[in-house]
């Protein structure tokens, strides 16, 4: 078996190989399937060589690669951040744009509107610190008081400058705790003042999480668990000597931390967790120990299973989709996870599970289909590297998470690559595997009746379009994120990014909510309009793929046409810009009475002059308000 210094060391070879023949750029959406295995500690290696790669180069290669500008500013040297943090986004098929400002000066980096940072408009913003940023700041000498004093004094210039970069700034600011260190501590000499400044510091980082957690467009990196998996924070030599006060490791799982947050507020976070069933969810051989033979619980291996199931669940309460693929006798799946008196998942937890001989990447191909995810929606853990291998074979795009061997590393292999991470949750996440569930009823119902207008008739939807409130945004953001299908222009929005569009003069931002006769299904849509001169501009729409085709998207159409014409506009122009997964909605406009109008770039314009009859949703109850915003619908009731 290879160890992972080996893998590490192949992945720069081929870097090295691709670049020696001129590929690099022309190979870069190869990049994440390469990168996907690299240990963090080797990722500074595999950014050097991406770093010269010509970002105009790979964008006429591959046009759909997002490119994503990152700026990083703090309070000690930095430039050793900007490999490794090259290599963790283009690990998550993203183009990196990373600049350094120079050392030191994040004040005025982040309080001058007119400086250089703000100037260069990035979607991301780290404001990398350590504990120098407070200590070197002490008088000379200093006691638990004064630490106090200037943990206080830095707490309020950090919300300053986070309220500069809220109204300054486009993208999301990125702060972290700042590492406790002994050489802090131990100057004190006494064990009492060194509690009380223990405790001051605590206080202080635990404020600084708070601050993330308060505010859309903050976001804040905690870096104990990053210090506890990783070692000392600091290496003295390169701190004395070079003004890096980040050791090695930390700024490796620091970057690769970051790396995650980004595929986040890209919507590239995983939905969909599908595990393998002997060896990975439980202990034993289903066919041979049979239903209540498999281990969970107990002594030894049982209680790592059992500890590995409860992570699975607490993942699936969040709204993380659980699956199972497995080679076994499906009735006897079904008994394992309904009667075993250990098992802490059960059936009811899973919305969707294939059991059969098929081999792996069928039935995960068919658990994507069945549940409107592209297999770049899934994670795949299995304890069979002949299954894992053959996985990533042939869907490259599914993350695939070996777990061979010692079920007490399962865990920890599994969060490790923090597949699931979004910038926030939201109601809609906690309901989503109750929802998904219902909709097997109707598909029952769907296969019951001879035609879809009757399909439609039956099944009694309603929905309620209003201007969304900002109870509203972050569920909003997180549709942009995640929705590929049905989104017509495949714009990413951050939850301050829906905010400061839905505040600009002349904008609307339309939410629709959805029910039928089987349940709620939360919010499920948005458009994003604006006016321009005398014409509606749709800037985007999107919808929820397990709402489609039921007359959603027309009625919200219809409500923005109405809506067009009940202020006077002249027109309405519409947007829609091709990506390889919303094609199916490329005739969206055309079909709702929209001519051509021309492009701009590579978006196709489409225009309504408001004459004749606007469309119609058939077999649907349509309430809309559009007048007011409607703030009282954060803690709104299910459509009635």
């Amino acid at each position: 078996m290879e160890r992972p210094d080996d893998d590490a060391r192949q992945v720069v070879e081929e870097l090295d190989r691709l670049a020696g023949d001129g590929g690099l750029a022309g190979a870069y959406d190869r990049l994440p399937a390469l990168l996907a295995g690299l240990p963090a500690e080797h990722a500074a290696a595999a950014g050097h060589r991406l770093a010269g790669v010509d970002p105009a180069e790979v964008a006429a290669a591959h046009p759909r690669i997002p490119r994503v500008r990152v700026t990083v500013t703090g309070n000690f040297t930095l430039t050793p951040l900007a490999a490794p943090l090259t290599a963790e986004i283009a690990r998550h098929g993203l183009l990196p744009d990373v600049a350094v400002r120079p050392y030191g000066r994040y004040v005025t980096d982040l309080s001058d509107p007119d400086g250089g940072l703000y100037a260069r408009d990035a979607e991301v913003t780290l404001c990398v610190l350590d504990g120098h940023a407070v200590v070197d700041e002490l008088p000379l000498p200093w006691d638990a008081a004064d630490l106090e004093r200037a943990l206080a004094a830095k707490l309020e210039q950090l919300r300053g400058l986070v309220a500069a970069y809220r109204a300054h700034g486009r993208g999301t600011l990125v702060l972290n705790t700042l590492p406790l260190l002994r050489r802090f501590t131990h100057q004190l000499i006494d064990h009492r003042s060194r509690a009380r400044a223990g405790a001051a510091w605590r206080s202080f980082n635990a404020a600084l999480l708070e601050l993330g957690a308060g505010r859309p467009g903050v976001l804040v990196v905690d870096t104990d668990p990053l210090v506890a998996e990783t070692g000392p924070a600091l290496d003295a030599r390169l701190s004395a000597y070079a003004g890096a006060h980040f050791s090695a490791g930390l700024l490796a799982a620091y970057c690769r931390e970051v790396g995650h947050l980004i595929r986040g507020l890209r919507g590239r976070a995983r939905k969909c967790l599908v595990l393998d069933l002997d060896g990975t969810l439980w202990g034993g051989v289903l066919a041979d120990d049979g239903p209540a033979g498999v281990v969970v619980g107990g002594p030894s291996r049982g209680a790592a299973y059992r500890s590995f199931q409860r992570v699975v669940r607490q993942l699936g309460a969040q709204g993380v989709l659980l699956a199972v693929s497995s080679k076994n006798d499906p009735e006897e799946v079904a008994r394992a996870l309904r009667e075993h008196p250990d098992m802490v998942v059960r059936e009811r937890d899973f919305v969707a599970v294939e059991a059969s001989g098929r081999p792996k990447p069928e039935a995960l191909a068919d658990i994507a289909d069945r549940l409107g995810l592209g297999p770049e929606g899934l994670v795949f853990v299995d304890d069979h590297p002949s299954e894992c291998g053959m996985a990533r074979a042939l869907l490259p795009s599914v993350a695939v998470v070996p777990v061979p061997g010692d079920p007490a590393l399962h865990v920890e292999r599994l969060l490790a690559g923090d597949w699931f991470a979004v910038p926030h949750t939201t109601a809609e996440d906690a309901a989503r595997t109750g929802r998904y569930r219902t909709e097997e009823r109707r598909r029952a119902l769907r296969a019951s009746l001879p035609s879809a207008g009757e399909y439609r008739e039956a099944l009694a939807s309603r929905a309620e379009l209003f201007r969304a409130g900002s109870a509203d945004h972050a569920r909003i953001a997180q549709l942009t994120l995640r929705t590929n299908r049905f989104n017509l222009t495949t714009a990413r929005m951050t939850e301050a990014e829906v905010r400061a569009f839905a505040e600009r003069p002349g904008t609307l931002v339309l939410a629709a909510r959805a029910a039928d006769r089987f349940g709620d299904h939360g919010l499920v849509g948005c458009a994003f309009a604006r006016r321009d001169g005398g014409t509606l501009e749709i800037v985007n729409l999107l919808l929820s793929c397990r709402v489609f085709s039921r007359g959603i998207e027309t009625a919200c159409l219809a409500a923005l046409l109405a809506h067009a014409r009940g202020t006077g506009l002249a027109a309405v122009r519409g947007r829609y810009r091709p990506s390889p997964r919303n094609a199916p909605v490329r005739d969206f406009y055309p079909r709702h009475g929209f001519t051509p109008a021309g492009l701009d770039g590579d978006t196709e314009l489409y225009r309504h002059d408001l004459t004749g009859p606007l469309p119609e949703a058939e077999h649907l109850s349509v309430t809309v308000e559009l007048d007011k915003e409607c703030e009282r619908r954060g803690a709104r009731a299910p459509v009635r």
